[in-house]
């Protein structure tokens, strides 16, 4: 697995073996930053459930100001954070071991709103809208912050949720993509 385009095209990312952690296929990551484009140029990024950090480290690569890596697993984020090095990125990152599904309080004094989220938790785990719930319930998106979703073709999502209208959705193979934009200004805030 490779970063893609931007500074550091071509840097090779660790990847853990076996199931555990299923990264986001090449052809996925790409089709998804040339949806999202321009978006992606001083961007603060969440990636959560980020397994390798491969959506944060392609969004640095191609201009985002900094990124926040999330997952559950020390595995994987012992392995963000050699992937992060190998790409010497670390004044733009912050990794987090931490567990999503329960809520996102550890985004408390980050100091900036998120302008872009992917999340790309297990497939078929049920874990989409309680990770949307737990990231809206902080207050750390920024106006109009788009989220991306990765998920298995079996979890749909309703049109919004917790506050998020879906604004698009895409198929690639096995995996679907669902954008969300936050449509409302939160009042109060873990962030700030």
């Amino acid at each position: 697995m490779r970063i893609i385009a931007g500074r550091y095209k071509g840097k090779k990312l660790l990847s853990l073996k076996g199931m555990a952690t299923r990264p986001t296929s090449g052809k996925t990551r790409e089709a998804v930053f040339n949806i999202i484009g321009d978006r992606i140029s001083e961007a603060m990024v969440l990636d959560l459930f980020a397994g390798t950090g491969a959506f944060g480290l392609e969004a640095i690569s191609r201009g985002a100001a900094g990124a926040v890596f999330i997952d559950s697993e020390r595995r994987a984020v012992d392995l963000i954070r050699k992937n992060v090095a190998a790409c010497r990125v670390e004044p733009f990152a912050t990794v987090i071991c931490w567990n999503i599904l329960r809520n996102l309080r550890c985004l408390a004094g980050i100091g900036q709103p998120f302008d872009l989220v992917f999340i790309d938790p297990p497939y078929d785990q049920n874990a989409v809208l309680p990770a949307l719930d737990n990231l809206v319930e902080t207050g750390a998106l920024a106006p109009g912050a788009l989220i991306i979703v990765e998920h298995g073709l079996n979890e749909t999502l309703p049109d919004t949720v917790s506050g998020l209208t879906v604004t698009d959705r895409r198929k690639y193979g096995r995996t679907r993509i669902t954008f969300l934009t936050n449509c409302v200004t939160n009042s109060e805030s873990l962030v700030f």
